[in-house]
């Protein structure tokens, strides 16, 4: 990633909170130029995802090595969500953000959550019945799993499925150059997404609410800092610095658009071409992990939690806080691409420990602003993810040449 683009980001970011304070509401002005950005990215994703699993797998002789990429990522994800509703649960006990909070909830506060398929469920509809369709409709677990079986039937067809192959490793290298194109507008986009986002939310929403906000924007900082920097530096042998400078772009994507899915093409890029992650791993471990991938959520299920039982004057048990970070780290998988999975995580958990349901409209009015900070985090986690498991495939190939040898 360009340096210049980096700077034009982060003047782009300091821009629309100056712009959204001084303007308020008028500066939604400039919200179609986010709206533009947001569908250009959109636009490549089902392509992008389709093409590069399609060449990954194809061009990996070795059927096995895919159930190790899958083992080691979706162990790896599911490790840091415990880790990270274990933060959130420590943040909300330090901090007690929902003690002496003074909002009123009136009669007119109704939750109104669809309900989760759940764990089997979800399995089940990964397999598509009807392939089109799935591609029509962004799918991504769907996609990925259409990618996986084609690539798979590449490699066992062999020699007479070889233009199939050089078809999409074409059209790859043709959405790798239309992300690059994209990615140079994304100072604009950035811009015309986060001034709206900061003309909206005026003092009058965050003060009651700051010590929330400070306490989920902490517990993201140290997530990041400390928890992926600990993981690449030691399985994936990888400097925290040049990880966290390499994915500065991504998380700045991410923290506008609130969209793991919608900053993947962004982060596929970052990986590539600065931390020299391979795209065989990268097409394999960041799709997937944008749509199972919620340690930011997780995050935001501990503290919220906290603050409502706090809000409400509940004081939870030992057994209930294990009970809350066991359900909201495999609920993960049970809501794996489901629209508003957050709120269902957050409703499956409130249930199982006993909460009020209309505790979640406490913390409606800045939904937006802890959302931004959870979808950075879930993407730097698809990140760091793709960096220690690709350093273990590089591994693992090279004790493989040694025995062979």
């Amino acid at each position: 990633m360009k340096k210049s683009l980096i700077w034009q980001i982060i003047a782009a970011f300091i821009l629309a909170v100056l712009t959204g304070v001084i303007f308020g509401e008028k500066i939604n002005i400039v919200a179609p130029l986010g709206d533009l950005f947001l569908r250009l990215i959109k636009f490549i994703i089902v392509p992008l995802i389709l093409s590069t699993i399609i060449v990954g797998v194809a061009s990996t002789d070795d059927v096995q090595k895919l159930g190790r990429l899958g083992g080691k990522t979706i162990s790896y994800y599911l490790i840091t969500s415990l880790i990270a509703i274990s933060l959130g649960l420590f943040a909300g006990y330090i901090f007690t953000p929902g003690a002496g909070t003074d909002i009123q909830l009136s009669s007119k506060d109704k939750v109104e959550v669809q309900e989760s398929e759940g764990v089997i469920d979800t399995i089940l509809n990964i397999v598509p019945t009807n392939p089109i369709e799935s591609l029509a409709t962004g799918n991504v677990l769907q996609i990925i799993f259409l990618s996986i079986f084609l690539g798979v039937g590449i490699t066992l067809v062999g020699k007479k499925a070889e233009p199939v192959k050089l078809f999409f490793d074409g059209l790859a290298e043709i959405m790798y150059k239309i992300t690059g194109i994209i990615m140079s507008l994304a100072p604009i986009g950035i811009f015309g997404l986060l001034a709206p986002v900061v003309g909206e939310y005026g003092a009058k929403v965050l003060l009651p609410l700051l010590k929330l906000i400070i306490a989920m924007l902490i517990t993201c900082i140290i997530q990041v800092i400390v928890v992926y920097s600990i993981a690449v530096k030691t399985f994936g042998r990888v400097s925290p610095i040049k990880f966290l400078k390499a994915m500065f772009p991504a998380a700045m994507v991410a923290f506008s658009t609130s969209s793991s899915s919608g900053t993947l093409p962004v982060t596929m890029k970052c990986v590539e071409d600065d931390l020299k992650v391979s795209k065989e791993t990268s097409s394999f471990v960041l799709p997937l992990g944008a749509t199972i991938n919620m340690d930011g959520t997780a995050i935001y299920q501990g503290l919220t939690v906290m603050f409502i039982a706090q809000y409400y004057g509940e004081a939870l048990t030992f057994s209930q806080l294990a009970t809350i970070a066991l359900i909201a780290t495999f609920a993960s998988i049970g809501t794996a691409g489901v629209p508003g999975a957050g709120m269902i995580m957050l409703t499956l958990v409130l249930t199982a420990v006993n909460l009020p349901l209309e505790g979640i409209a406490l913390v409606a009015g800045v939904d937006r602003i802890l959302d931004m900070m959870r979808t950075t985090v879930n993407i730097v986690g698809d990140a760091s993810a793709s960096v220690v498991v690709d350093a273990s495939e590089k591994n693992h190939t090279y004790n493989e040449e040694q025995i062979l040898a």
